[in-house]
C-alpha cells in the first residue's frame, strides 16, 4: 500500500487527487495538508503530491526533499532556474526522487510528443493555450514545455525562425516568445485546460489540439506518477514521458 500525502489538499486539483488516490486499491491518503496546516504528517508518507501555487511550491519542495520524501509535482511555474534549484537540493539527498510534470493528462503529454515530431516538417509553429480565469501563471507550464520541444526539434532539423513580416503591433498582440516560438495565452471563465499547436507549411496547416474538460482527466497521470516515481532514477525527472514510454 502506497502512503500518499497531498499538499494543496483543499484546492481544486488537490481535492481531486485526494479522491482519486483514496479510491485506488493500492493507495491510501495518509496526510492531506493545505495552507496553515503543519507539514509534519507528510513525513510518514511514501510519496507527496504537490498541487499548490507557484508562490508556495518551492518551499514545499525543499521541505519534502530535506525530509527524504519522494515527490510528484503538478504545480505550474517551473522555469529553468527553478528546475536548477530543485536539482541542487536533490544533490544533497541522493535517495530522493522528484517528478515534476507540466501536465498529467495522458492526451496532453501525447500532444506535446506529436508536436515535437511534427515541428521539423513545417516552416511555422505557434502555440495557443486556453485556461480558466483563476489560473495564476501565463503561459502555462504545458505551453512552455511545448515551445521548448518544438524549438529543439526545429533546431535539430536546421530550421530558422518562423517567417513573420510584422513591423508594427500593439504590445503583446503577437504573444510571448519562448525559445523562438510565439505562445498566446487565453484566460476565460468556463474553460478548464486546452491547447492548440499550429504548424504551417506550403499550402497546408496541421493543428494539434487537446482539451481537458474536467480535472478528472489529470488523475490517471497523477496515479501513474505516484506508482512510478520510486522506479525513476534518483534526482529530478521532468515530464511524464518516461513513465508513458514516449521519451
Amino acid at each position: 500500500m502506497i502512503k500518499v500525502g497531498v499538499l494543496g489538499a483543499r484546492g481544486r486539483m488537490g481535492s481531486e487527487v485526494c479522491r482519486a488516490a483514496g479510491a485506488a486499491a493500492d493507495m491510501e491518503v495518509t496526510a492531506a495538508v493545505d495552507v496553515g496546516d503543519p507539514r509534519d504528517p507528510l513525513g510518514e508518507c511514501d510519496v507527496v503530491v504537490d498541487f499548490t501555487h507557484p508562490g508556495a511550491v518551492m518551499d514545499n519542495l525543499r521541505w519534502c526533499i530535506a525530509s527524504g520524501r519522494n515527490v510528484v509535482v503538478g504545480t505550474s511555474g517551473f522555469d529553468d532556474a527553478r528546475l536548477a534549484t530543485a536539482g541542487e537540493w536533490l544533490g544533497q539527498a541522493p535517495d530522493v526522487r522528484v517528478l515534476i510534470a507540466p501536465n498529467f493528462s495522458v492526451g496532453a503529454v501525447l500532444m506535446m510528443h506529436f508536436a515535437a515530431q511534427a515541428a521539423r516538417f513545417f516552416e511555422s509553429a505557434e502555440v495557443i493555450e486556453l485556461h480558466h480565469a483563476a489560473k495564476a501563471d501565463a503561459p502555462s507550464g504545458t505551453a512552455s514545455r511545448t515551445a521548448s520541444l518544438i524549438s529543439a526539434a526545429r533546431s535539430a532539423a536546421g530550421l530558422g525562425p518562423s517567417p513573420d513580416a510584422t513591423v508594427t503591433a500593439v504590445d503583446g498582440a503577437r504573444g510571448a516568445v519562448l525559445n523562438g516560438v510565439h505562445v498566446h495565452s487565453v484566460r476565460l471563465s468556463g474553460l478548464v485546460a486546452h491547447q492548440e499547436v499550429l504548424l504551417g507549411g506550403h499550402g497546408e496547416v496541421l493543428t494539434l489540439r487537446h482539451d481537458s474538460l474536467d480535472r478528472a482527466s489529470f488523475m490517471p497521470g497523477v496515479l501513474l506518477g505516484i506508482r512510478g516515481v520510486a522506479s525513476l532514477p534518483a534526482g529530478l525527472t521532468f515530464g511524464l514521458d518516461s513513465l508513458l514510454g514516449v521519451d
